[in-house]
């Protein structure tokens, strides 16, 4: 393996330069990250914690809350840090950290919404074999699968990084290091690797959104057999999955199909799927989840009568 010891440690350039601009990038992202980790923590502990949330959907949703959590924790607090920072160095190693954990926790996300996609196609079109088939153990089993798969693409990924020599200049033009940036820097020539790139992270991101539209366009055909209040919620629930669908493969796709090409808003379009989609997947899901709201009323309003009536005897009522 290729390894170039000359550059040490990288400068990230991060979202802008302007000193003004850099304060509201600290405090606007300071209050995303913090609601993010609120929101996904509040999600995680109501599943753990429910016995209402027990069936596979809200299963998933435990591990896409995680992966959430993990993948904006990966960019997010270096990104706020830099912004006022007057060094914005990253050291190799942890560059090469972040470039496997942010792939690891993206694609542990694409492929929980596949499981969640083909969860709502069995429950939806086989309903009489769901609980047969979506058992806890296949479930547990689907999970480790995913975990697995992501720790495959993120090793493809590192050590494609790693046989990257650098010899100057050592900017990262991004808030975070991933290979693309990190290919514009290296003292070679990239053709082969960001081909290899993009076969590897543009293929995952390409072949999965198309295995969730066709999972989808089976849904919908299934529902004409359905009640009009069975194609409701149905419908419901198959365009909360959808949004959340869209709003994250939409960004990976433009940044990761893309080989020996890169463009200024490429970092705006991966603030949106490694910052914004974390923080708006708790708010869909909560929002529009009856079930879920119920479930965090319930178990959080319990916590507050318990702590209201320890502390002052008052009780905690909520709608």
């Amino acid at each position: 393996m290729t390894m170039n010891h000359s550059v040490t440690e990288f400068i990230l350039f991060g979202l802008t330069q302007d000193a003004e601009k850099q304060k509201a990038v600290f405090g606007v992202f300071l209050i995303v990250y913090f609601v993010t980790l609120l929101g996904n923590f509040l999600i995680v502990v109501t599943i753990k914690t429910s016995r209402t949330l027990g069936s596979p959907m809200y299963f998933f949703l435990f591990y896409l809350s995680f992966a959430d959590a993990c993948l904006s924790t990966t960019t997010a607090p270096r990104l706020i840090v830099d912004a006022v920072s007057q060094r914005k160095t990253i050291s190799y190693i942890e560059c090469m950290t972040q470039v496997f954990a942010a792939h690891f926790f993206g694609c542990m996300e694409i492929f929980v919404l596949i499981l969640m996609a083909v969860d709502r196609y069995i429950a939806i079109c086989r309903p009489l074999r769901y609980t047969s088939i979506m058992s806890r153990r296949v479930c547990v089993v689907l999970v480790i699968l995913a975990w697995g798969g992501s720790c495959i693409h993120s090793s493809a990924q590192i050590l494609l990084a790693l046989r990257l020599p650098f010899c100057g200049p050592n900017v990262i033009d991004h808030y975070f290091c991933d290979l693309q940036p990190l290919l514009k820097l290296a003292c070679m020539d990239t053709y082969v690797i960001n081909l290899l790139v993009v076969s590897n992270s543009g293929a995952i991101c390409m072949v999965s959104f198309i295995i969730l539209l066709i999972s989808y366009v089976f849904i919908l055909c299934s529902l004409r057999n359905h009640s009009a209040e069975g194609r409701r919620k149905a419908l419901s629930t198959c365009s909360t999955h959808f949004i959340v669908v869209i709003m994250f493969f939409g960004p990976c796709i433009f940044i990761y199909t893309r080989p020996l090409t890169t463009f200024p808003i490429d970092k705006m379009v991966a603030v949106f799927y490694t910052i914004g989609t974390p923080l708006l997947n708790p708010l869909i899901y909560t929002l529009r989840n009856t079930e879920v709201k119920n479930a965090m009323k319930k178990l959080w309003c319990g916590k507050c009568d318990q702590l209201m009536n320890d502390a002052w005897g008052f009780k905690c009522i909520l709608p």
